[in-house]
């Protein structure tokens, strides 16, 4: 006999995010109370505030604007190749593709400045706990980082088990952001996403500049060259290359989409307005990812040893 439809039905009808909520806010409370105990970690209710506020607004912008996304998504599902029934089967595909989608979403959201815009505000914060996780986008929609799920759609997926695995991805990667945690087991770091492997992505030390992507799987990441080991000899620091030094959520909201606003202002062509607005974060001033790696590397190289002195022929 097949699962009955009604029992899948009830369950893609929730919202696993707001179920989660008050899970969040109790694991935030007892983080602060491990840090205050002397647990590694460390808080500053100014940011945690402002993480807080800005999670309110992603809250308020994506009720807002999802019916767009939506609309569009319906019409390419009503396009779809494939009649995908909702299964354990399709469940389990559907997360997996999700979070291979997931993957480069976000690693576009570092990559093209326009879409850094709307990612830079979950990387301000120059602490690293619970609160962060929290820390997210009001101009989500504005990145448009979202076409790279669409062809879920197209593909056959219901909309509401790619919402669905979507908000489980979520509530997977609020425990991810904690020092609290240290290492997991070999077996699971070497196949999931965890706290260690997360930290690194939040570091600006130019060896974990844009790394470790993954939501959920972290073999994405070592699959496509972008995985790197935490350290215990090189512990990250968080932030962004230039620190805001505010906690005024608007400005944190909106900066980088002012500083492109500027800089294609200024742009005295029109080659140099596209980099500004879709180059790599930092292009301009040359400060990328790759470039301050690569000076990284140059300054840390070891000496190259002289060649072996001539023996002079007898």
């Amino acid at each position: 006999m097949g699962e009955p439809a009604v029992s899948w039905q009830a369950i893609l009808s929730t919202d696993p995010v707001a179920i989660a909520i008050p899970v969040f806010v109790l694991s935030i409370i007892i983080e602060l109370v491990a840090v205050r105990m002397g647990w590694r970690g460390d808080y500053d209710w100014r940011d945690t505030g402002t993480s807080l506020a800005m999670g309110l607004g992603n809250t308020i912008s994506g009720a807002l604007l999802a019916g767009s996304v939506t609309g569009l998504a319906l019409w390419l599902w009503q396009h779809r190749l494939f009649d995908i029934p909702v299964a354990w089967w399709s469940f389990a595909l559907c997360f997996l593709v999700d979070d291979l989608a997931y993957y480069w979403i976000h690693r576009a959201g570092h990559r093209i400045r326009w879409a850094w815009a709307a990612h830079v505000i979950h990387h301000s914060s120059q602490h690293y706990n619970l609160s962060t996780a929290l820390r997210q986008t009001w101009t989500g929609l504005f990145g448009l980082t979202f076409i790279i799920k669409l062809p879920l759609f197209f593909i056959g997926f219901p909309l509401e088990l790619v919402a669905f695995c979507g908000g489980l991805n979520l509530i997977y990667q609020f425990w991810i952001h904690t020092e609290v945690i240290g290492k997991m087991p070999r077996w699971f770091e070497a196949v999931m996403n965890t706290p260690s492997h997360h930290r690194v992505h939040h570091g600006t030390n130019p060896r974990y500049l844009d790394r470790n992507y993954a939501g959920v799987f972290i073999v994405w990441d070592k699959l496509f060259g972008t995985f790197e080991a935490e350290r215990a000899d090189e512990p990250p620091r968080y932030g962004i290359i230039r620190n805001l030094g505010t906690f005024n959520p608007l400005w944190v909201a909106v900066h980088e989409w002012v500083g492109i606003a500027r800089d294609v202002a200024r742009a005295r062509s029109l080659k140099t307005a596209l980099v500004a607005a879709f180059g790599p974060p930092g292009a301009l001033s040359g400060e990328t990812a790759d470039a301050l790696r690569a000076q990284w590397q140059a300054e840390t190289a070891p000496p190259a040893s002289p060649p072996p002195a001539a023996v002079p022929a007898e």
